[in-house]
């Protein structure tokens, strides 16, 4: 019997990506998204694989619709085994240029969408006793960087939501599993099309890794039910550099995290977002976005020129804290 796995965010980026290799490894694949270009172009790399595939346009903000693909998935593919909450928005612009609404929809895909899925996947997964959920976090749920306090409220929300969520079902003796794994940056279409109010095109901060770097991750928690990954040597070591010293990952997010999201290249005044509707209706943006060159993840050259800017900016960023502390000790 074939197993049935379905993600979310598959029309492009690291969803795409994590859909095909699902298909590689013998999975139908069920793929959620807005944008019918995408998914229908998905849809073909899935049937390339040797498996079917199964088209489900959905917002992933909408309860209801998420609620719709599940069973659509059931009825067209079978009892879903695994199912992936990956799709996201985000809005790059400081906090003080930000529109109330765009915040609020950026918070309604990112994190509702996986709270939505989860519960869509929880209400088959739990009456069988079986079943892989994987929620699609960040780096950025544990050390939140200017410019994106949408994102990065959003991904820290997830992270709790999936904490709890997960002791339920623990609580309950359930042998459905959950699983996080925590995405360094990925060189994804998000980059361009995301809003932003910003005068320059956004970018990952390095490393950037490929789709199918961090994909490859996200099915290995899914057969393995590993409670929680973090991607990328850097990101693991900024992690727990946060864990132990929260003030100075602010100080060090607050002189490093701005200039690094940005490139030179102004913004086109025509460029397309998808905050609110698709923009692959008719066109397939395909997995990747426009970084290939400097998607080498930690052993990218350009990233490793720049460490001694890095150990700059670390040593620049233990001064302030310090300087914070015995300023407050003053007080």
């Amino acid at each position: 019997m074939s197993k049935i796995a379905v993600v979310t965010g598959a029309s492009a980026g690291v969803g795409r990506a994590t859909a095909v290799l699902f298909a590689q490894k013998g999975f139908d694949v069920a793929l959620v998204a807005r944008g019918e270009g995408g998914l229908q172009a998905a849809a073909k790399e899935v049937e390339h694989a040797g498996r079917r595939a199964v088209v489900l346009p959905a917002d992933v903000a909408d309860y209801e619709q998420v609620e719709s693909a599940a069973a659509a998935a059931e009825e067209s593919l079978g009892p879903i085994d695994v199912w992936v909450n990956d799709a996201m928005t985000t809005v790059f612009a400081p906090l003080g240029d930000l529109d109330p609404d765009d915040f609020k929809r950026a918070v309604e895909v990112t994190f509702l969408g996986q709270v939505w899925g989860t519960m869509a996947a929880l209400k088959r997964m739990r009456p069988r006793d079986r079943g892989s959920i994987v929620n699609v976090g960040s780096a950025l749920a544990f050390i939140a960087i200017p410019l994106q306090a949408a994102y990065c409220a959003a991904k820290f929300a997830c992270r709790g939501f999936f904490e709890s969520a997960r002791a339920e079902l623990i609580h309950e003796g359930s042998h459905v599993r959950m699983s996080m794994v925590h995405l360094p940056a990925v060189n994804t279409p998000q980059f361009d099309w995301c809003e932003t109010s910003l005068p320059r095109h956004p970018q990952p901060v390095p490393p950037i890794y490929q789709p199918e770097d961090v994909a490859k991750f996200i099915v290995e928690a899914a057969h393995d039910g590993r409670r929680a990954k973090i991607v990328g040597s850097w990101n693991k070591l900024l992690v727990a550099a946060g864990k132990v010293a929260p003030g100075l990952a602010n100080q060090y997010a607050a002189r490093g995290a701005w200039e690094t999201q940005l490139t030179e290249e102004p913004l086109s005044k025509d460029r397309p977002v998808n905050l609110f509707d698709p923009v692959d209706v008719f066109n397939d943006a395909g997995a990747h976005g426009q970084f290939d060159d400097k998607a080498g993840g930690f052993l990218d050259p350009s990233f490793l020129r720049s460490l001694p800017q890095t150990a700059k900016t670390f040593a620049a960023a233990a001064r302030a804290t310090t300087l914070e502390k015995l300023e407050r000790r003053r007080r």
